[in-house]
């Protein structure tokens, strides 16, 4: 039996498929202009690969922003609860989500089940988001995938005061122009970043283990500076950060295929 789960967020969309308890293989791609047509081209692209088609497929559930707008998928579930599904069935120590998405920040508590206990989120401000890091990697003129190789060859972090995103750009403009050192100013970005995020957490009960997750998961300094503020060192996804989500979709779609059956 093949089970899908399909997530589209602000800035990409991911699809993963399983076969009965195993992932059999997902993609990434960046969001098109509507959800379903992200939607219909990341599952294709993973279908293809795997050589499936749509018609093979038992269940499918859509998460995300767009997750109502996808004619695919037989039902839909929030974000926060298919990562946290995703995250601690990969690694079922875990106990704390923390999702860096493209336009909001999540922290999420879950059970030895994978069942949401608490979340908060911010999602007012693009300051401490996917978005955030896309600007300024930008203004650096640097890729967002270079963004976090970069700032760990700084040995002289410059100190963001800024808290909106506008005013970042603006002072790594400034800072730009002084003549700073870009592998120093994304250093700077990147532990700014982390304190946002941590600012958040700190709201909620950070119980271990922790797993970071989204497309911020992939920065390893941002990674790496959350983990000195807070003390606690990560867990490592022996999947991508950024597929939790569908990830957890997949799985939902497992579970509600399974106690179909069953009636």
């Amino acid at each position: 039996m093949y089970f899908a789960g399909c997530d589209v967020g602000s800035l990409t969309a991911e699809a993963v498929i399983m076969e009965d308890n195993e992932i059999l293989g997902y993609e990434i791609i960046r969001v098109r202009p509507r959800p379903e047509q992200s939607a219909t081209d990341v599952m294709n692209k993973t279908l293809q690969k795997l050589d499936l088609e749509m018609a093979n497929i038992d269940y499918c559930v859509s998460t995300g922003y767009g997750r109502e707008r996808i004619p695919f998928a037989k039902k839909n579930i929030s974000e926060i609860s298919c990562h946290g599904k995703g995250a601690q069935w990969l690694i079922p120590s875990i106990r704390t989500v923390i999702d860096v998405g493209g336009q909001d920040c999540k922290v999420i508590n879950v059970d030895e089940n994978g069942k949401v206990l608490n979340f908060i989120m911010n999602e007012k401000c693009a300051a401490g988001t996917g978005r955030f890091l896309e600007i300024m990697a930008r203004t650096l003129g640097v890729t967002i995938d270079e963004l976090g190789p970069i700032s760990l060859k700084s040995n002289n972090p410059v100190v963001i005061t800024s808290q909106c995103s506008v005013f970042t750009e603006f002072e790594t403009r400034v800072l730009l122009n002084e003549g700073k050192k870009i592998e120093d100013i994304a250093a700077g970005i990147n532990k700014a970043m982390a304190r946002r995020v941590y600012s958040l957490a700190n709201r909620l009960n950070i119980v271990e283990d922790l797993g970071i997750t989204g497309g911020v998961a992939k920065n390893v300094a941002v990674v790496k500076n959350l983990e000195e503020i807070t003390g606690i060192q990560s867990k490592d996804f022996p999947e991508d950060p950024q597929i939790m989500g569908a990830l957890g979709a997949a799985l939902y779609a497992r579970n509600k295929y399974l106690k179909q059956k069953d009636r």
